[in-house]
């Protein structure tokens, strides 16, 4: 099967390159799904999730489309390898971005399914916001991206999304990403006091403070914390690589060319 998909694909290349030689145009979209066909035909392993070239050429036209829509605020467009559609934004164009995903005649991502908080201490906006949106309308789903640093803030999306209220608040409790005008940014998760926030990784894993009830006083009190034993370090690297099957492997994402036109 893989071999008869595979002379398909090289007689169906000779004859589009012989077309173009005529001053005709080669059929992008035969190519596209000749190749898909082989790459699919070309995996057995039943674990691995199978190529949909379809599904992929429709994700690209999307993102394409998305990005002639508002070329002020995407600045890339990527389909990741489970097939999933991601529009990489500018911080600024939160609210824009997401009310056209929402509201457009051809979108309607009316559910946002959960905001997301990433920390890369070594990029120079370390923090990246993820809005993960669906659209029950069209069966589809979409994962916008932003970026933001310690002390910029990003728009709060819940004049658009009224679930994004707990959500940001969870970010802004784990990572310390500020949001504007939120109707109610404090912590959600952390107990009363907590001074730092937890994703950063910051300080030590014991923490600075304890809480323990005192008998004499009668009530909840909170102290330095005291380690009983001096601190030791534990090694845990090893020596062999854990993975070696999956080194080399595809890419994670397949950037998606847009029109390089000037950001107005």
């Amino acid at each position: 099967m893989a071999s008869c998909i595979l002379k398909r694909l090289r007689r169906g290349i000779d004859i589009a390159t012989r077309f173009k030689g005529y001053g005709g145009s080669v059929s992008t979209q035969f190519l596209r799904l000749t190749h898909g066909e082989a790459a699919a035909a070309a995996e057995t392993r039943p674990t691995v999730r199978k190529f949909d070239t379809i599904q992929r050429s429709q994700l690209t036209d999307f993102g394409k489309y998305v990005a002639e829509c508002l070329p002020k605020y995407v600045q890339k467009v990527q389909l990741t390898a489970g097939d999933e559609l991601e529009i990489l934004i500018a911080p600024e164009g939160v609210i824009p971005v997401l009310q056209f995903l929402k509201d457009h005649h051809n979108t309607q991502f009316a559910n946002l399914v959960d905001i997301a908080g990433m920390d890369v201490p070594a990029r120079q906006y370390r923090f990246e916001v993820i809005y993960n949106l669906l659209s029950l309308r069209f069966n589809s789903r979409i994962r916008v991206k932003t970026y933001t640093d310690e002390l910029t803030p990003l728009d709060s999306s819940c004049e658009v999304f009224k679930a994004a209220n707990w959500y940001e608040r969870e970010i802004w409790d784990m990572y310390g990403v500020f949001f504007a005008n939120h109707p109610d940014l404090r912590r959600i998760l952390t107990d009363y006091g907590f001074e730092g926030h937890p994703f950063r990784r910051d300080f030590p894993l014991s923490g600075y403070v304890e809480v323990r009830y005192d008998d004499e006083r009668k009530r909840v009190v909170v102290e330095p914390v005291e380690l009983a034993q001096e601190f030791r370090r534990f090694e845990l690297s090893a020596p062999w690589e854990q993975f070696p099957n999956f080194r080399g492997g595809p890419p994670v994402a397949e950037e998606v060319p847009v029109d390089s036109k000037e950001k107005k």
